[in-house]
């Protein structure tokens, strides 16, 4: 992903959506998922990452846990953030994040060390050449926190679409089973958001469980969205489809 000329704020909240070139595929398979979930955790880092090098770390971590549990030893997150990652979304061909910059040029810089990354990754694998994400990832500041939370709701409640292609222009035909879809569907950060334990490290939930409540209330604002699609003045400049 090219370099972007707009400065994004620190301690400001972007939606942020990237998608894949042509609307090809970004993840064909369960390791695909994967190494995107292990991308945007390790790529958010001042430091440069060799995910290899990274892996191989974590795995050493792991087994000197395994073999002496009772000396403490623990897999401290040492990274100096370039954001903070407040929600997440997997789609077949795009990904959604909810960011709050914690460096200059932070998100710009994340972006492209997730494009660049996962984009080597895929290309590899596939034995493909060529951009695996379009040009330029877009970007909405969120300004209130009804906007943060029509947006929170937004980003949880896209994979609705893969069971219920219609749910956006109010053609849902099994409500009690896009609910539950939601609380099984891996890729998001929804299932941490109410307490049933997923992604917990990718994420900084602090912040919008203080905005917007505990378990009980995200999970609530989520299924009064897809109850009601609830319209709120400037949402429409707020998300990208």
């Amino acid at each position: 992903m090219p370099y972007r000329k707009e400065k994004f704020a620190n301690e400001e909240i972007y939606h942020v959506v990237v998608r894949s070139i042509d609307d090809n595929l970004l993840f064909k398979d369960v390791d695909d998922h994967y190494r995107g979930i292990f991308s945007i955790y390790e790529f958010n880092t001042v430091k440069p990452v060799v995910i290899r090098e990274r892996r191989q770390a974590r795995l050493r971590i792991k087994e000197l846990l395994k073999q002496a549990p009772e000396k403490g030893i623990s897999a401290n997150d040492s990274r100096d953030k370039l954001v903070e990652i407040l929600a997440f979304c997997f789609m077949p061909n795009h990904i959604h994040l909810l960011l709050k910059q914690t460096k200059d040029n932070g998100t710009t810089r994340f972006m492209n060390k997730l494009g660049a990354g996962y984009g080597g990754y895929f290309n590899r694998k596939y034995s493909r050449k060529g951009h695996v994400f379009q040009n330029r990832f877009n970007a909405v500041r969120i300004k209130t926190d009804s906007q943060l939370e029509a947006v929170f709701a937004y980003i949880h409640t896209n994979p609705i679409s893969l069971i219920e292609p219609g749910w956006k222009n109010g053609k849902i035909k099994n409500l009690k089973r896009a609910i539950e879809f939601l609380k099984t569907y891996k890729w998001s950060s929804y299932r941490d958001y109410i307490d049933e334990k997923n992604f917990p490290s990718v994420t900084e939930r602090k912040f919008l469980s203080e905005t917007m409540g505990d378990a009980d209330k995200c999970r609530n604002i989520v299924i009064d969205w897809i109850k009601h699609k609830r319209k709120i003045k400037g949402f429409s400049n707020l998300t990208i489809e």
